[in-house]
């Protein structure tokens, strides 16, 4: 152990340039050498504001201080770095423009969670301003506008009680935040606002000592940016705009990443339906616009977190489409779900037994969805919704449902758990193409009308995204999948890998771009690439015929010869025959020759009696296949000679028994008196 007591100011650069005292420590007991653990140096801070909570963002790297450029901020990555600072929730972020470019650190894509770990210097003269709660913060929610309400006070953050909390309390905090009125609270705040106050710790407090555990206050505040959609044919669709800031103007996206995912969250937000489409509309007038990053919206944050600091105009606009009286619920896909209709600005379940096979198209076909390919009820959770009391009588070729005939009568009732779940698949929308077989090749997809090749978003395209695709195909299972770049730049249809993996509908999850070109194409091989063979008699063969539903007759003792076939896709490969009996089952093996087996019968008798079948083995691709045809069954009758002379007999028979007949008559009539 030391010896001596170190007795340092604190200011010291070094230990040992501390002082120390004068006599030496004999003893120190076990377990008391000292543990230390040193924060990390500071590297984020806010200066030029009124407190160390607001201000320049700052970065420290490279052993110097630089401010961070604002482009592609929002208040949703401002919350990191004010939970960094261990200030309270972020509040607003604005762009302050400096009289000249400079080298800063500018914001870059990357997988981190802090965006303090993806910067990157750049030549900029707009620099990021944050302003963060001082002494409030709400945490675990799923936006900066709700959570568990805390409150600072002496450097240390304490929960809120239940009991000492109300509307007024919450209307200041989520003013605090920058947040639209309280929606939802449960809980108490050790103070008594009136409701008029700027923060909560201007307001009066009581002295409170104890709080039961799970009262403590969770708040949830409106979002204060209004949204909307104008120049369409209803309320549910046209021109996205946002009013933020009180200011309203059109909408476009930063990042590229929008998709359909993106627009239901719009839609939920305005009452409609589901999404249905989205586009990206250009003009050539540029024009201030509010703009959003997409990945955020789809985090169920409020919009207010999403939007960023960037102030340039644009020419392009989101143009939306939502369905204004149908959705579909708790689906795992935007083309999945428990039905849902609107009507009187409520909205209703629909029961099971009111809804058939021509229905479902046309909610399918409403929501910009493929065909059905699920309908029953129970799939997507217990009904929450009210019930739909009508029967729908749909022709199959309605636009909307709300367009097709209803019963007269009201239903009254509706057994639990027969809300109508439906599926609609994306099958006529994808497809794979270029290797002699619809189980493999270049993966396309169909959207706006126009078939393209898929490229891969964000790099992340696996065996379970192709496994999906070949699951949605009914192509069996994934057995390769590869990215090319053998073809020339052409236009492409973008995807986000983790959206397909989820849905029954891809193309809803094909990214908002403009077009673009790209010589990476996504290639799928799947399982289940061949065609049915054929199996069947040779034609010109004595002996055998056709029977309505026996299926293959052989008489016996006749040679007779099976052929198995295949349309022509692949070269080589093998043909097996399968014979099943009754108690016995046999194979033979023959190569392909042309696309086809011949499997010679000698002699014809009871053996040969049963089912036969043929597959179809190839390597392609580098990998072994199979493929199977539908079951001959065959039976073996007696021979034609062995017919006539039983034929003959039966004749005779009848011949003796007609005379018989005859001459007992004749006899009968001898008998009778003249």
């Amino acid at each position: 152990m030391w010896t001596k007591e170190f007795q340092c100011g604190g200011h010291e650069s070094a230990l040992l340039d501390c002082r120390t005292s004068g006599s030496d420590r004999n003893t120190c007991s076990p377990g008391k050498a000292v543990g230390l653990t040193c924060s990390a140096p500071d590297e984020v801070r806010l200066v030029g504001g009124a407190s160390q909570c607001g201000g320049t963002l700052e970065i420290y790297k490279l052993s110097e201080w630089k401010p961070v450029d604002d482009s592609g901020w929002n208040l949703r990555l401002a919350g990191v770095v004010c939970g960094h600072l261990d200030c309270g929730s972020a509040v607003s972020i604005q762009r302050r423009q400096t009289p000249s470019s400079r080298f800063i650190w500018g914001l870059k894509s990357c997988e981190e969670s802090s965006p303090i770990k993806c910067l990157r210097l750049i030549s900029s003269s707009a620099v990021l301003e944050v302003t963060c709660s001082d002494s409030v913060r709400l945490v675990n929610g799923n936006s900066l506008c709700s959570g568990r309400l805390e409150v600072k006070s002496n450097q240390r953050w304490s929960s809120v009680c239940e009991d000492d909390f109300d509307q007024q309390d919450a209307e200041v905090v989520c003013r605090e935040l920058g947040c639209g009125a309280p929606s939802d609270f449960k809980g108490g705040l050790h103070g008594d606002c009136g409701g008029h106050e700027s923060a909560p710790l201007d307001c009066r407090s009581s002295v409170e000592n104890t709080c039961s555990p799970g009262k403590a206050v969770g708040l949830t505040c409106s979002d204060p940016v209004d949204v909307r959609l104008v120049g369409g044919t209803s309320r549910c669709s046209g021109r996205l705009e946002m009013k933020h800031r009180e200011i309203w103007k059109a909408v476009d996206t930063e990042d590229f990443d929008w998709d359909q995912k993106a627009t239901s969250v719009i839609c939920r937000r305005l009452d409609c339906g589901s999404a249905v489409s989205t586009e990206k509309k250009m003009d050539s007038s540029e024009e201030s616009v509010w703009w959003i990053n997409s990945s955020c919206v789809q985090s169920n944050s409020t919009l207010r977190d999403c939007v960023t600091t960037k102030e340039e105009s644009s020419t392009n606009s989101l143009e939306v489409t939502c369905s204004d009286s149908i959705r579909l619920v708790n689906g795992n896909s935007l083309c999945s779900g428990r039905l849902e209709v609107k009507s009187n600005q409520r909205w209703s379940s629909v029961c099971e037994d009111d809804f058939d096979q021509q229905d479902a198209e046309v909610v399918c076909r409403e929501l910009g969805c493929g065909a059905p390919s699920v309908l029953q009820g129970a799939l997507y959770g217990e009904v929450e919704a009210p019930m739909w009391t009508k029967e729908f009588q749909c022709g199959g070729h309605e636009s909307a449902l709300l367009d097709c005939r209803t019963s007269g009568s009201d239903r009254n009732t509706c057994s639990p758990g027969e809300a109508v779940g439906l599926t609609c698949s994306d099958l006529d929308n994808i497809q794979l193409v270029g290797k002699n077989s619809r189980c493999a090749g270049i993966l396309e997809m169909k959207n706006k009308g126009e078939w393209r090749p898929v490229a891969d978003w964000d790099s992340k395209w696996d065996q379970k995204s192709a496994a999906a695709i070949c699951r949605l195909l009914d192509c069996g299972s994934v057995v390769s999948n590869e990215t090319t770049d053998d073809a020339p730049d052409q236009l492409v249809w973008w995807i986000k890998a983790s959206c397909v993996q989820s849905s029954s509908a891809p193309t809803k999850c094909i990214k908002l771009t403009d077009d673009s070109e790209s010589y990476f194409r996504l290639e799928v091989v799947c399982s289940d690439l061949l065609v049915q063979p054929k199996i069947s008699p040779t034609p010109s063969m004595d002996g055998v015929s056709r029977a309505k539903q026996q299926g293959l007759q052989v008489l016996q003792g006749s040679d007779f010869t099976i052929t198995c076939s295949i349309e022509p896709q692949y070269q080589g490969g093998s043909f097996q025959l399968f014979f099943t009996s009754s108690n016995t089952v046999q194979n033979y093996t023959q190569p392909a020759v042309n696309h086809s087996a011949h499997f010679l019968f000698y002699a014809a008798d009871h053996t040969h009696q049963g089912d036969y079948s043929c597959v179809y083995h190839v390597n392609v691709f580098s990998h072994n296949f199979s493929s199977e045809s539908r079951p001959l069954h065959l039976t073996v009758a007696a021979p034609l000679t062995e017919l006539i002379i039983r034929l003959v007999v039966l004749l005779l028979g009848l011949m003796s028994l007609i005379t018989a007949l005859c001459c007992h008559s004749k006899a009968c009539r001898i008998q009778k008196p003249g």
